[in-house]
């Protein structure tokens, strides 16, 4: 049954907004753990490159994959039901990662885990627009991506040192129970809401998906947000460590702490940009300016980093302030469109997002593994050449966004 809506607001931010919250921490803290892990992942297992690479972003493959259907599952059973069913996919996934003992067994682990945690911010965007008001949505999916950030941070300088008492293998075993009690406390503490389910017939659903993918406001915002957002993950989410390791010459301990530093601007700019974006859009300054301006800013900061143009910490710091602002595109899309597609709007942008960062996660690697040192790790030249051709497609999109920033933007299908 669906509860009535009486809930104050201390009740919705303890019962609605923390334990989605909780499954996106738990969804950033798996997509960026082989930053750090990577080293030790490749001393056992004697991966190079390519095959780093394809194992950290198959986490993205499966992700992506069930976007769609996620998109119908979330609008027509609800988020809560969904993502707490998803997460015990993904505790079966790092429980599997934690005892495999071939490349083969740990990527069906990292699929499974991509499967698990694909629903943990598109559910947490379905909830949000049921349980606060629209112009409070940018702001609040800023928080809850915040929270994905801490998980980011986690995974940094913090896992380093948890590898001290434990291995890899005892991390993932802990994920593995964390996944089961975030999808615990999704079922027993958060409310339905009427509004949050459709009754429609899957086929008038998938009617819709189609409408989505066919909108000319969709493909005038998603390929710019689907370019930064992608760039930023497959960099971030992996290759800033080997850069920071092979480039700048840093030790183990020295590249978490850096990759921490990255993390903790990321929660920066996601409460940051989100505030600014609310407050801005009272003064009459539309969210489509700031997404603009965001990710202009974003481009020059790796721009930056390629030519080494100042302080290699401070550089990296506003990488990860600015690749946030991508993001806003989520609340954008969702307002063009009625109410009752956000789930499916959501999940059809995150389709694309993260198939572009499997494949440019993965062909980085393939791009870097062509310079290899002799004394391991990998030259300059392979990651100016990855860096620079995802930066190249950003300008590209950027543009077309653009030119067609100034067009008026209502309910499309």
């Amino acid at each position: 049954m669906t509860e009535p809506l009486t809930l104050s607001p201390t009740a919705i931010v303890l019962r609605v907004f923390l334990p989605f919250a909780t499954g996106y921490f738990l969804s950033y803290l798996y997509r960026t753990i082989n930053a750090v892990l990577s080293p030790y992942l490749v001393a056992e297992l004697g991966l190079d490159a390519t095959d780093l690479g394809l194992l950290t972003s198959v986490y993205f493959l499966t992700f992506a994959a069930f976007q769609l259907p996620l998109g119908m599952l979330l609008d027509r059973f609800g988020p809560r039901r969904v993502e707490a069913t998803l997460l015990l996919f993904a505790a079966a996934g790092a429980g599997l990662f934690a005892v495999s003992h071939t490349s083969t067994e740990l990527m069906i682990g990292r699929a499974l885990i991509g499967l698990g945690v694909s629903a943990c911010l598109m559910a947490s965007f379905k909830a949000f627009v049921v349980w606060f008001p629209a112009t409070r949505l940018p702001a609040v999916n800023g928080w809850v991506l915040a929270a994905g950030g801490l998980g980011a941070l986690v995974a940094t300088a913090p896992v380093e040192a948890a590898l001290r008492l434990t291995d890899w293998r005892g991390l993932f075993v802990i994920l593995a129970g964390l996944s089961f009690a975030v999808a615990a406390a999704l079922l027993w503490a958060v409310p339905e809401r009427g509004g949050s389910m459709s009754s429609e017939s899957w086929r008038a659903q998938w009617r819709e998906v189609v409408g989505i993918f066919r909108s000319p406001v969709f493909w005038r915002i998603a390929p710019a947000s689907i370019l930064s957002q992608a760039s930023f993950l497959a960099i971030q989410g992996l290759w800033a460590g080997p850069w920071l390791r092979d480039v700048s010459g840093l030790d183990p301990a020295t590249t978490a702490e850096y990759l921490f530093w990255i993390a903790a601007a990321m929660v920066a700019g996601f409460l940051g940009i989100g505030q600014l974006t609310y407050r801005l859009s009272r003064l009459g300054i539309a969210p489509l300016g700031v997404t603009v301006s965001g990710m202009a800013l974003f481009m020059l900061a790796q721009l930056a980093l390629l030519l080494g143009w100042g302080p290699i910490g401070l550089l990296w710091a506003l990488f990860g302030f600015f690749g946030t602002a991508g993001t806003l595109t989520y609340a954008i899309l969702t307002q063009a469109f009625p109410p009752a597609l956000a789930g499916r709007v959501n999940t059809a942008l995150n389709l694309l997002v993260f198939v572009t960062a499997f494949a440019g996660q993965w062909s980085m690697g393939a791009i870097i593994n062509c310079w290899p040192l002799a004394g391991g790790g990998y030259a300059d030249p392979g990651y100016r050449w990855a860096f620079g051709l995802a930066l190249a497609l950003q300008a590209l999109t950027w543009v077309w966004l653009l030119l067609g920033a100034r067009r008026p933007m209502g309910h499309s299908v």
